[in-house]
């Protein structure tokens, strides 16, 4: 059994759900989940080391993040979940970073759910309620340039390798992709 089983559903409304996902606001309950997913070996090797390493920490993260974000345009992360248990498998959402124009889509999953189409299943709804229910017109996103994965999917996506830059938070070059035109 996982450490970081969700409570029940009470209170937790999704805002998106797609053939296999719900996708909601995250909580501090969702700490334990969180703590995992971000000291996950692949999260901290592609995404970034967050440096949250206790509950606490995660509960920071939530509360700072995603939780001010959800007030400031309807961005940042939201938990996104098995439609059929509620098991908790990772993030997926619209970012705004200073050092970029638009709005980016992020997103990561936890190790035993990738490779299933769930990381575009999640992303293809996130983008879509940000055009369509949002009003943002151009999404793109960023990734490691060693992050094929994410390449990929961001390919099927739409999206198109746009340029190399260096961003601020992270130590290494970072791909843009933006919508083909």
């Amino acid at each position: 059994c996982s450490p970081w089983r969700p409570a029940p559903l009470s209170g937790r409304r999704p805002i998106m759900e797609t053939p296999r996902l719900r996708l909601r606001y995250l909580t501090l309950q969702d700490a334990a989940f969180i703590l995992e997913l971000l000291n996950d070996p692949e999260f901290i090797r592609n995404i970034g080391d967050r440096g949250v390493r206790t509950l606490e920490a995660a509960r920071s993260y939530i509360q700072s993040g995603a939780v001010t974000g959800y007030h400031n345009g309807g961005l940042g992360l939201f938990l996104v979940e098995l439609k059929q248990d509620a098991t908790p498998i990772g993030v997926c959402g619209l970012l705004k970073r200073d050092y970029l124009p638009d709005v980016d889509v992020g997103f990561a999953l936890h190790e035993g759910f990738r490779g299933q189409g769930y990381a575009f299943e999640a992303a293809e709804a996130v983008m879509r309620r940000g055009r369509e229910v949002l009003g943002y017109g151009k999404i793109v996103a960023i990734t490691s340039p060693e992050n094929h994965a994410s390449i990929k999917l961001l390919q099927r996506l739409g999206l198109v390798y746009e340029r190399t830059l260096r961003a601020p938070d992270v130590k290494r070059d970072t791909s843009l992709f933006t919508p083909a035109t």
